[in-house]
C-alpha cells in the first residue's frame, strides 16, 4: 500500500532502486546453486562393476546352468589344480633335471662399466679414490645394494678413466676392460647386514680380518690372545663423520703392492668388523686370482683355489711322474706302484 502523504511517497521513490539496477547487482550480491549440479554427480563408468547374478532366469544370460555348461566334473563340482584325469602328472614322469632351487641364490645387483664412466664424467664419482659399494650408493649410481654388487661389461669400450673398484663379483670381460684402462678390480665377500653397517659408517668398506695387510702387526690366528681389541661403544667413531675412502689409490701402495694403512683409519677403529667368507663355494671364488679375489694371496705356488681338489697343474705333473715311474719299472730300474689318484687333497 503506498504511503498516505506525498512526502513519504517521494522519499520511497528515491530510496528504492529501480528494477533494472537490481537485476544488474543481483549476480554480484547473491550466490545461486542449481539443483542440476547435484543431480548429475555420479561415479565414472569403470568405478562400479555390476555383480554377476547367477540362476535368475534365461533373460539374465546366466540362467539355467549358471555359466557352468552341461554335465561333467566342472559342472558338478571342482577340479583340483594340476589334476590331469588320474594319470601320472607330467612333472613326475618328465620332471626338471638339475638344480632348480633358488634358496641359496644371492641377491646381487648388477652394475655396468658405461654407467660408471657416465658418473665419472658428471663428477659424481671420484676416480682418484677407490670406488666401493658406499660410493656407489651415496652417488646414486646404484639403487639398492641387496647382498652385493656384480660388475658387468656392457659397452666396455666406453670406459676411458682408470678406476679402482671393490665389488662382490665381476665378470671376466669387466676385469679385462678395467685393467686395460689402467685400473684395478678387487672382489670381496659382503652380506646385506654388513653393507647396511658400511652405509652407517660403522664398518670398514673393504678390509676385514682375512684381508691382506689389514692387521700387519697381528698374526691371523683364532686364539683370543692374538685377536685385536675392539673399541667400546664410547670409543666408536661418529656415524655422521665425513666420508672415508675405503681403498687408497695405487700411489698409496708400497713397493710390494701392499696397501698402506696410514692414509685412513684402520679396521680396529670401527665399531663392527667386516665379515669374511666362510662357505666353501665363497672361499673358492675369492681364492681364485682370475676373479681378483681378496683371498688370492693365501694360495701357495702351484696350488689351485679349490679346497677339495688339486689344481690342474699339480694333477698334470703327478700324471707325468707316474708315466716316468712306469717306464722305469718296465726297464727294471724300480718297482712299479699301482695307485689310483682321485685328485683330492684329502
Amino acid at each position: 500500500m503506498p504511503p498516505l502523504h506525498d512526502s513519504l511517497r517521494a522519499l520511497s521513490l528515491h530510496t528504492r532502486p529501480s528494477l533494472s539496477s537490481a537485476r544488474l547487482l543481483q549476480p554480484h550480491c547473491t550466490q545461486t546453486r542449481h539443483a542440476s549440479v547435484l543431480n548429475d554427480l555420479r561415479p565414472i563408468p569403470t568405478a562400479i562393476r555390476t555383480r554377476k547374478r547367477l540362476g535368475r532366469g534365461p533373460a539374465s544370460g546366466k540362467g539355467k546352468t549358471s555359466g557352468r555348461g552341461h554335465k561333467g566334473q566342472k559342472q558338478h563340482g571342482k577340479v583340483p589344480a594340476g589334476f590331469q584325469g588320474g594319470q601320472t602328472p607330467a612333472e613326475v614322469t618328465h620332471g626338471q633335471r638339475g638344480a632348480q632351487s633358488t634358496v641359496f641364490k644371492r641377491d646381487l645387483r648388477t652394475l655396468n662399466l658405461d654407467r660408471i664412466q657416465s658418473w665419472v664424467d658428471q663428477g659424481r664419482l671420484d676416480a682418484g679414490r677407490a670406488i666401493t659399494v658406499r660410493e656407489l650408493q651415496k652417488s646414486r649410481c646404484l639403487h639398492g645394494y641387496g647382498e652385493g654388487v656384480k660388475l658387468l661389461a656392457r659397452d666396455a669400450n666406453a670406459l676411458r678413466t682408470p678406476i679402482h673398484i671393490v665389488v662382490s663379483r665381476a665378470s671376466a670381460a669387466a676385469i679385462a676392460a678395467v685393467e686395460q684402462a689402467g685400473g684395478s678390480v678387487q672382489t670381496r665377500y659382503y652380506t646385506k647386514a654388513s653393507i647396511s653397517r658400511i652405509m652407517q659408517g660403522k664398518t670398514h668398506p673393504c678390509l676385514s680380518r682375512l684381508s691382506e695387510g689389514a692387521y700387519p702387526d697381528t698374526p691371523l690366528s683364532d686364539s683370543a690372545d692374538s685377536a685385536p681389541s675392539q673399541p667400546s661403544i664410547e670409543e666408536a667413531p661418529n656415524t655422521n663423520a665425513p666420508h672415508i675412502s675405503a681403498m687408497p689409490p695405487p700411489e698409496t701402495r708400497d713397493q710390494e703392492g701392499n696397501f698402506l694403512l696410514t692414509s685412513y683409519p684402520r679396521p680396529q677403529t670401527y665399531r663392527y668388523r667386516l665379515p669374511d667368507a666362510f662357505a666353501r663355494k665363497d672361499l673358492e671364488y675369492y681364492r681364485d686370482p682370475a676373479h681378483r679375489g681378496y683371498l688370492a694371496y693365501q694360495l701357495q705356488e702351484g696350488a689351485g683355489p679349490s679346497l677339495f681338489f688339486k689344481s690342474p697343474e699339480v694333477l698334470k705333473e703327478e700324471a707325468a711322474e707316474r708315466k716316468r715311474a712306469k717306464r722305469r719299472a718296465a726297464r727294471g730300474e724300480g718297482a712299479r706302484e699301482e695307485k689310483f689318484d682321485t685328485g683330492r687333497i684329502w
